[in-house]
């Protein structure tokens, strides 16, 4: 089928079944467009757990659709593509945080939301890059912090709070292979235009960026400043999509990855959010295939940092 009847055939699928798409923003623009809900991992988390759907189709990674589930243990929750994994959660093992955490029993481990199932049940608190501000400013002074497993994120928070956090070693591998040398390249062919970027990022990046956000706080910036006509954007590039339709006449100019400098494309994709395709998407959905599932013993564990996350946003 070509790809118009293909979203027509899904749409009808979840009427049908009952089922909602839910898409996160760094997605394929064929399926951001077929989904019901688009948003980054705060969002998605929050519309998991109210949605009145039968079948939540999670359009992302393994760790949105884990969540998911953990959030929604009555419903069948599906990914289109399960291998879809993630850099940043693969870098962090369950039993390796057990044993750091063993390593400072006086500390709270604060867990970025990009991990698994088995790392959230070891977490006292879940953060994503739109609330870990907020929550960390909320955490008991008195106590330590353990923070992973983007050091990057971890660094920023730790600088804008002013909490002293020890860093697990990790880092997303698309927010930390930004080119330094093409982003300064870029400001200086457009004197003025402003720098967009996430907060995963390496700190020379950041310290080049007149704007510093979440995938959603990027977004709503732009949003709300239609006057102006150009941003330089270092984040994955998943998100133009979305900015194009808030800002037609915008021009949005993404920071090309180091790999990529100079030759092919100058976009910072992430490999394994391309995974899903509306073919795979069509197929689970249909076949009711691909479905996630966390044992009632795990997603226990697991679901205390994930509402303690929800409660405090």
């Amino acid at each position: 089928m070509e790809k118009q009847e293909l979203a027509a055939a899904i749409r009808q699928l979840c009427r049908e079944k009952n089922a909602i798409i839910m898409a996160h923003y760094y997605q394929r623009a064929e399926i951001q467009d077929v989904a019901d809900f688009i948003g980054d991992s705060l969002a998605l988390a929050q519309q998991a757990a109210k949605t009145e759907a039968d079948i939540i189709v999670m359009c992302g990674v393994h760790f949105m659709a884990e969540t998911a589930k953990i959030l929604c243990p009555d419903k069948k929750v599906l990914i289109p593509d399960p291998t879809a994994g993630c850099s940043l959660a693969d870098s962090c093992r369950a039993e390796d945080l057990a044993a750091w955490r063993a390593e400072h029993p006086d500390h709270l481990v604060v867990s970025y939301v990009n991990t698994s199932a088995a790392v959230k049940a070891l977490t006292d608190v879940v953060v994503t890059s739109s609330n870990a501000l907020k929550i960390v400013n909320r955490l008991p002074e008195d106590r330590k912090i353990l923070f992973g497993p983007d050091q990057n994120l971890g660094r920023y928070i730790s600088e804008m709070t002013g909490r002293e956090m020890a860093l697990w070693n990790g880092a997303c591998h698309v927010h930390s292979r930004f080119s330094v040398e093409a982003l300064i390249a870029l400001r200086k062919e457009n004197p003025g235009v402003k720098v967009l970027a996430h907060p995963e990022c390496k700190q020379v990046i950041l310290n080049l960026s007149d704007v510093i956000g979440s995938t959603q706080a990027l977004l709503n910036h732009v949003k709300q400043h239609p006057e102006e006509k150009r941003y330089i954007i270092a984040t994955e590039s998943g998100i133009l999509h979305e900015m194009q339709k808030a800002c037609p006449e915008a021009e949005f100019l993404p920071v090309p990855p180091e790999m990529t400098e100079g030759v092919g494309c100058h976009c910072n994709e992430c490999e394994y959010m391309r995974q899903n395709t509306l073919e795979k998407l069509y197929a689970c959905l249909s076949d009711e295939t691909n479905e996630v599932i966390v044992s009632a013993d795990l997603a226990a564990k697991a679901l205390a940092p994930i509402q303690k996350m929800l409660n405090l946003s």
